[in-house]
């Protein structure tokens, strides 16, 4: 089915058509990894984990999905130094090395994302990688280099900084908002890795060394730059690194258009000679209960927050689903406790659906591909969760269960199958139990040589080999220690 998406970079919803036939190639700009996540943060995710499923499902498209964690920036930084307020004592105790300690208070952080992603049902095994800054140090500090050799970077105090002014004598800078250069002043530099919109100066993509804060050996044309990269560098090293440029659709929150994303667009095309990708998608943000996210407000909520209030994640889920990610969207308590009960009637539909496809000996016929091509249009037009959410309950109030309890066992698994490939999009809650996954023996063999690969530190064969584990319909999904195999 062809899917319309709106294009950040063309202003208008336009029909998507991949680079490569078989494969989607996606980046998503993930957490700063100094916290948890709040809501507003899970929106950001839950989107693009929506298009992907998209993608699959309603497209037929094999997806290679990468999203970074950012464990290097001013706020990383700020939260590891010795006698920050933000130090959690499972990190353990902090030490003389700055770097060491980084890595401790980032690692915490990355775990209970992985395990707030799982909650709120954004698989794994969905993502191609999920790369850490600090593994593609390398690859920017490269980047960097080729910036300053094609005249569009310079090397001030240590520091490297990309010239704004000379970008715009060679192309434009302003591609996703409409930037006021009135005031722009050439040669103010941006030391910052957050500033606002007016703030359209040079801005670094390499931080000189200060004492107290990790560094990476580094050297410019003679020059020493030890350091540590810029935020905005590390997001246009990491995808050309893992998805080749161009790739076909980068997302992230509106608030990223300006700077990040349109500091990526120039760094690529200044230093690899190419826009980072086609397709622009960025949602909307989140307010709570009608005003903007503020701890001074008492409505700063994370994940956690609410699980710990009772609420289950997948209520998030499905709430986060019932606006549209172009819109802002209010989440309310009220709003949540409703979504809870509309979740769990279709979650209580399927499954009775499943005990009744077990245990019916019938001779009429349910319809249920309209419903499903229905669901699809809905969700190929831009991801229009509302509309496709209403035409799930305009087929149960028109179908109850007890109205269909002489339909054909093998018509009902067809319809159970149906409304599966609907619940892959969104999930709603967990299926009816299934068989126990069976892998063959050649998935096996892959994964393990994938996995003495990887040990190894042989990644380019670590990745043929999870392509082809892939191609095979299967997902290697690492652990801590070793992996588990799960079917696509």
């Amino acid at each position: 089915m062809q899917i319309h998406l709106y294009n950040s970079l063309t202003r208008q919803v336009e029909p998507f058509t991949p680079i490569d036939a078989d494969e989607v190639r996606m980046y998503s700009c993930g957490p700063t990894v100094y916290n948890y996540a709040h809501l507003g943060n899970m929106r950001a995710f839950l989107f693009p984990d929506l298009l992907q499923r998209v993608l699959k499902v309603v497209g037929g498209y094999k997806v290679r999905w990468v999203m970074n964690i950012t464990d290097i920036d001013d706020n990383t930084i700020r939260g590891s130094a010795q006698g920050s307020a933000s130090w959690h004592p499972a990190m353990g105790e902090q030490t003389d090395d700055v770097k060491q300690n980084l890595f401790r208070y980032t690692d915490y952080f990355i775990k209970a994302f992985v395990q707030d992603l799982e909650a709120v049902g954004i698989r794994r095994s969905g993502f191609y990688e999920m790369p850490c800054a600090t593994d593609y140090i390398p690859q920017m500090q490269d980047l960097v280099k080729r910036i300053v050799d094609a005249g569009f970077a310079y090397v001030r105090n240590g520091s490297v900084y990309f010239d704004v002014s000379s970008w715009r004598q060679a192309d434009t800078y302003g591609h996703l908002i409409t930037i006021d250069f009135e005031n722009f002043q050439e040669g103010v530099r941006i030391d910052s890795d957050l500033y606002e919109r007016d703030q359209a100066s040079d801005f670094v993509l390499w931080k000189g060394r200060k004492p107290g804060e990790p560094y990476w050996e580094f050297e410019v044309n003679g020059e020493q730059c030890d350091g540590r990269p810029g935020w905005h560098i590390e997001c246009s090293a990491m995808e050309a690194e893992l998805l080749g440029l161009p790739f076909d659709i980068h997302t992230g929150g509106v608030d990223l258009k300006f700077p990040h994303h349109e500091d990526e667009i120039a760094q690529s095309k200044a230093g690899y000679g190419v826009a980072p990708t086609h397709m622009w998608c960025h949602n909307e943000f989140l307010e709570v209960e009608g005003e903007k996210m503020s701890k001074s407000l008492g409505n700063f909520f994370t994940l956690r927050d609410l699980i710990d209030k009772g609420v289950d994640p997948l209520d998030v889920r499905y709430l986060m689903f019932s606006a549209h990610f172009s819109s802002r969207m209010n989440f309310t308590f009220a709003g949540l406790e409703a979504s809870g009960k509309a979740r769990m009637r279709v979650q209580e539909y399927i499954y009775d659906v499943y005990e009744i496809g077990n245990n019916n000996d019938g001779d009429d016929v349910l319809e249920v591909s309209e419903l499903r091509s229905r669901v699809f249009r809905e969700l190929a037009d831009n991801l229009n969760t509302a509309r496709a959410i209403a035409h799930v309950f305009t087929f149960i109030n028109e179908h109850p269960v007890t109205g269909i309890p002489h339909v054909w066992r093998s018509d009902l698994l067809r319809f159970f199958t149906e409304l599966n490939d609907i619940y892959d999009v969104w999930t709603i809650g967990p299926r009816p139990a299934e068989e126990e996954l069976l892998v063959p023996e050649d998935v096996l063999l892959m994964a393990e040589r994938r996995f003495e690969a990887k040990k190894g530190r042989n990644f380019a064969e670590a990745d043929r080999l999870r392509d082809e584990i892939s191609t095979a319909g299967y997902a290697v999904k690492d652990l801590k220690e070793g992996y588990v195999i799960e079917k696509l």
